[in-house]
């Protein structure tokens, strides 16, 4: 461990945290954001990574049918667009979708957007890389955790060789980089250095930083939910490392009395809400309070939704017009019940 390292590891966590928010006022306006990940499937071809809720999927459910419709994934990025809401990135179960496919939903949720995407698929040759990359703004490793120990037994069949080579190769194409890390699978404080050095060797741009969830049925079904402190304490480690680093928390619904410590530490936007389903509730403005809370002003809504022409927003696309039918009728099926929940009324 460097000596750097080894001093902010000894100072204490009102110390650390208070540094780490110096840090961020200096690099960062004092806003936050509601990430959205879009998914475009719930079943891996991969299947065995011990936390995560696609190795409990019943055996007799295909990867390859739990793909979503076009139309719904489509549907979902035009309300992220119209609510203000950044794209964390693309994503759903490795090997579901071919190549062909991704492109085209790429083009579309570029076009949709207006922005270049983040993509979390697996590790991506450079060929495909190459012909991603007028939609793609970076790639996304599911690194998870970069303790190779712990790595090795919590995703047995997805080393984080191939992430390190399509790293490589993104940095090679000019791509921005992102990986994911969970606090408590196991990593200790010690561990943080691992960390940083990897960052620093991949020159990472982005890191979504999560807390465990227990799934029942997997091998952390009895695990401990790392504390707020524990999560903030890995935030603010990493931002005072690197000042620039962009730095993702992942919150679910249960967890918003957390946020205002995880931005405190350094986070710049928060994830894993079920929007959609929560939009416009208790929960949801209780979210958007929290960021407050921590002296930021909340970029987008969770709460109203905006005005906007639906209808014309889908005409617009460049797709067939059979799956514009499809993507109104499932556009309005969501607004539908955004609007039923709590006090929705246009922005």
């Amino acid at each position: 461990m460097d000596a750097t390292t080894a001093a902010v590891m000894e100072e204490s966590f009102d110390s650390l945290l208070e540094r780490a928010q110096a840090v961020y006022r200096q690099h960062f306006p004092m806003e936050c954001c509601f990430e959205r990940a879009v998914f475009f499937s719930w079943g891996c071809t991969i299947g065995d990574c011990q936390f995560c809720y696609m190795s409990n999927q019943p055996a007799d459910k295909k990867p390859l049918e739990t793909k979503r419709s076009r139309a719904s994934i489509f549907a979902e990025f035009l309300l992220a667009k119209k609510c203000g809401w950044d794209i964390g990135f693309f994503t759903g179960g490795i090997g579901v979708f071919t190549p062909d496919e991704i492109e085209f939903m790429l083009r579309v949720a570029h076009e949709i957007t207006c922005e270049r995407i983040w993509l979390s698929i697996g590790p991506v040759p450079k060929s495909l890389l190459v012909r991603y990359q007028p939609y793609i703004r970076g790639i996304v490793g599911s690194t998870e955790t970069v303790n190779p120990k712990l790595h090795a037994k919590v995703c047995p069949s997805k080393p984080l060789a191939p992430y390190e080579r399509m790293f490589v190769d993104a940095a090679c194409l000019g791509l921005q980089k992102a990986m994911t890390f969970i606090v408590g699978l196991g990593e200790t404080r010690d561990d943080v250095q691992i960390l940083i050095d990897f960052i620093r060797k991949y020159r990472i741009d982005k890191i979504h930083v999560y807390g465990l969830i227990p799934v029942a049925g997997t091998l952390y079904e009895g695990a401990c939910i790392p504390t707020a402190e524990e999560q903030a304490w890995w935030i603010a480690q990493l931002r005072v490392a690197f000042p620039s680093l962009d730095i993702q928390c992942g919150i679910w619904s249960n967890r918003a009395d957390r946020i205002p410590l995880l931005l405190k530490a350094g986070a710049n936007s928060i994830s894993k809400l079920q929007a959609v389903k929560l939009f416009g509730t208790e929960t949801a403005k209780e979210m958007v309070g929290r960021c407050e809370e921590a002296g930021r002003r909340f970029r987008g809504t969770l709460t109203a939704l905006p005005e906007a022409d639906w209808d014309a927003e889908v005409a617009r696309l460049s797709i067939d017009d059979s799956l514009k039918v499809e993507v109104k009728r499932k556009l309005w099926v969501y607004l539908k019940g955004m609007r039923k929940q709590g006090n929705t009324s246009p922005l």
